[in-house]
This record gives C-alpha cells, sequence and structure tokens, in this order.
C-alpha cells in the first residue's frame, strides 16, 4: 500500500528554521574534500583511559537506566568540582542534572520556565540553538548586539532591554563564535542589573576549561546573586573531546532544578548510563581539566601563527576553540562576497570550509568576518595554513 497523495496541511512551530549552516558548511567540505575547519568538534581522539572506563563500566553491568537527574557518583564529582573551581556548594541531590548534552540542557531550562509571552534576552552574534528554543517555548526573543569587532557586552543595550516582561537572559563564555569571555567586572556588572529584578540567567559555560592568557573563567557560580537565579550550563563533551557522547550538566538552585527536571523527565528522562559511570570515575583525575587550556592555547597559538602570515586580519581569541578573521584585508575579489557566500567559496575553491559570523546573527549582519574551529591535529591546521597561504 502507498501512502496518500496528500500530507496533511500543518503550521510549522519554526518556520524560519532550514538546514544549519554547520551542516550545509560540512556537506559542502566533505563533497570538496576540504579541511574543515568550520563545525565545532575535534578531530582527534580522546584520552584511551577513558575508553576503557567506558568498557569497565558496560562489563560491570551498568547497562540499564540510571537514576532520571543522572547517576549519583556523577552528580557528586561535579558538585565537587563546582566548589573546587568556583566556590559553589551545590547538593548533589537537588541542584545538579546529569543531560543529554547543553543544547538538550538549554531547551529544557527554557520550557521549564518560559511561558507563552515571556520575554527572553539574547546576545548577538549566539549559538544557533537559542532563538529556536526560546520559540519553541512560546517565549519573545529579545536580540541585543554585543558590540562589533570586540563582542563584548553593551550593558546600557542591555539594561535597556529589560522590561516587566523578560523572563530570562541567555549569556555565553568563552563565547561562541567569537571567542571572547567575560571579564569579573562584567559579571559584576551583570550581577548588579539584575539584582532588582525576578529575571533568571540561563548561562552557557560549555567553554569553561577554554580561557587563554592566564585569564580565569568567570561562572555565573561564583557570583552569589547570579548563582542564585541561574541555570549554568556545562559539557563533557567539550571538555574531554567526546562531542558525540552528548553528556552535559546543569546546576541550579533546588526550586530551579525542580522545574528543570520536570521537563527533564519527559524530553530525555535519563542519560547514556555506562558514559556517566565512566565519566564519573575519569574525573577522581582533575589533570585532564586543568591542562586543557594550555593544550588549546598551544593549538591556537600554532593556528595565528600560520595566519599571520596571510592577509586575513586575526581577532582576539580569548577562549574557546575557535579563531575569527577579518576577510576585508584579502587581495581577492572574493573578499567582497556576503560571509556566507565567501565561505562557500573558500571550501569550494581553495579547500578550507569555514562559517559566516552573521549565521549567529537573525538579521544575518554582515561584518566580513568568519570563524575557523582549531580544535584539530597539528597535522591538519598545517595544511589548513598551508591552503589558506594562497590567500
Amino acid at each position: 500500500m502507498r501512502p496518500a497523495d496528500r500530507t496533511p496541511a500543518l503550521v510549522s512551530r519554526l518556520p524560519q528554521v532550514g538546514t544549519t549552516i554547520f551542516t550545509v558548511m560540512s556537506a559542502l567540505a566533505t563533497e570538496h574534500q576540504a579541511v574543515n575547519l568550520g563545525q565545532g568538534f575535534p578531530d582527534f581522539a580522546c584520552d584511551p583511559r577513558l575508553l576503557d572506563a567506558v568498557d569497565a563500566a558496560m562489563r560491570a553491568g551498568h547497562n540499564q537506566y540510571p537514576p532520571m537527574p543522572g547517576v549519583p557518583a556523577l552528580r557528586q564529582a561535579m558538585a565537587d568540582k563546582v566548589r573546587a573551581l568556583y566556590g559553589l556548594e551545590i547538593d548533589a541531590n537537588t541542584e545538579i542534572t546529569v543531560t543529554a548534552g547543553a543544547t538538550q540542557a538549554i531547551l529544557t531550562a527554557i520550557l521549564a520556565v518560559v511561558h507563552p509571552g515571556d520575554e527572553v534576552i539574547v546576545l548577538e552574534p549566539c549559538y544557533d540553538s537559542y532563538v529556536p528554543n526560546i520559540e519553541l517555548a512560546g517565549g519573545v526573543v529579545v536580540r541585543v548586539p554585543l558590540t562589533p569587532g570586540t563582542f563584548r557586552p553593551n550593558f546600557d543595550a542591555i539594561s535597556a532591554a529589560i522590561t516587566p516582561r523578560t523572563r530570562a537572559i541567555l549569556i555565553n563564555s568563552p563565547h561562541n563564535p567569537s571567542g571572547m569571555v567575560w571579564s569579573e567586572a562584567e559579571m559584576r556588572r551583570l550581577e548588579e542589573i539584575l539584582a532588582p529584578t525576578d529575571v533568571l540567567l540561563i548561562s552557557d559555560e560549555v567553554y569553561e576549561h577554554m580561557v587563554f592568557d592566564g585569564q580565569q573563567h568567570q561562572s555565573a557560580a561564583r557570583y552569589p546573586g547570579l548563582a542564585g537565579r541561574a541555570f549554568i550550563v556545562s559539557s563533557f563533551g567539550k571538555t574531554y573531546h567526546v562531542t558525540g557522547w552528548k553528556i552535559g550538566t546543569v546546576v541550579a538552585p533546588a526550586p530551579l532544578t525542580a522545574e528543570f527536571r520536570k521537563v527533564h523527565q519527559f524530553n530525555v528522562f535519563t542519560v547514556n548510563t555506562p558514559m556517566q559511570h565512566a565519566l564519573a570515575a575519569y574525573m577522581a583525575d582533575p589533570a585532564p581539566y586543568l591542562q586543557l587550556s594550555d593544550f588549546y592555547a598551544a593549538k591556537r597559538d600554532r593556528f595565528r601563527a600560520g595566519l599571520a602570515k596571510t592577509r586575513f586580519r586575526l581577532l582576539p581569541s580569548q577562549g574557546t576553540y575557535f579563531q575569527c578573521v577579518d576577510i576585508s584585508t584579502l587581495a581577492v575579489p572574493e573578499r567582497d562576497l556576503p560571509e556566507a557566500d565567501f565561505c562557500q567559496w573558500l571550501t569550494r575553491e581553495i579547500g578550507v570550509a569555514a562559517i559566516p559570523l552573521s549565521a549567529f546573527y537573525g538579521d544575518g549582519f554582515d561584518q566580513k568576518v568568519v570563524r575557523f574551529c582549531f580544535a584539530k591535529k597539528d597535522e591538519t591546521l598545517d595544511e589548513g595554513i598551508r591552503r589558506l597561504a594562497r590567500l
């Protein structure tokens, strides 16, 4: 029997959403055998000890449903880490939840607290899941641009955007796509602005262990006025080079966690059991995450040194594993193309994939800036630089 010729009519929940730029550029990179410096994932293996820990967990019988909030040992390991690094005491039973990656964590937090008509502030450029998440909850997206060029927060604009209908604000540090890192003064300014309000904070901190040049990650957990109103999102995938595992955590005060878990139990319920046990065991040694900044700083410096020999203008990269460049100084006519078209040309003709920064703005704001990912093997970076040297 063939399906009916006429599909029932429907109204899309996300009518403006198509295939993401990351999928488009990765497919184009594969088609043209380009060096993929676009999508943000490592092309190198994780620590073999972590794989051994997964194997041990599976063989120990940890293959059935775990507790809905997450394996207790992993929640306790994360609570211990947050206390040691950021000075925040959290109850592993009532204030931390293991999630199916950071993207699910952010969606769940938004669905838990945003009601139809509530306003949610996003700082652009921003990761592409934020706005659709808010729209799925029936919220109203309020876009506040970060300062072009530096991508630092504009607190006058943030203050002006807060209204009696503001339910939450989303921040991200270290920042994807720009690599900007919020300072202590900026976090205290946000704490001051939010103090007289009931505005909640969703703090996307998935690159928390990739902060360079002696800086310190300014987690919302460090600031009582922020921690008391925040969902703080972390990612094991980013930290341990296992993005495909899709495991993260959300730290939040008990009342917020209770609401978060109401949604969590119905959109994923639980998260991969043996991986949770493996991560709990692996976290007994803090060295892998404590050394991560040095590891990625070396890759950043190698990549920047190579790019410095080209006509790209390098923007600062204070954190994450991303490097943004200004393309307006290139000596090729394609520099005048829109960023998205330039990235497609770069992939087809030069053999290197990048991501246009305009993809992170709702209005497609084009400032002649593209983003490269340097979470790659040294030989991958070197080959990418060799090809880019043609420019």
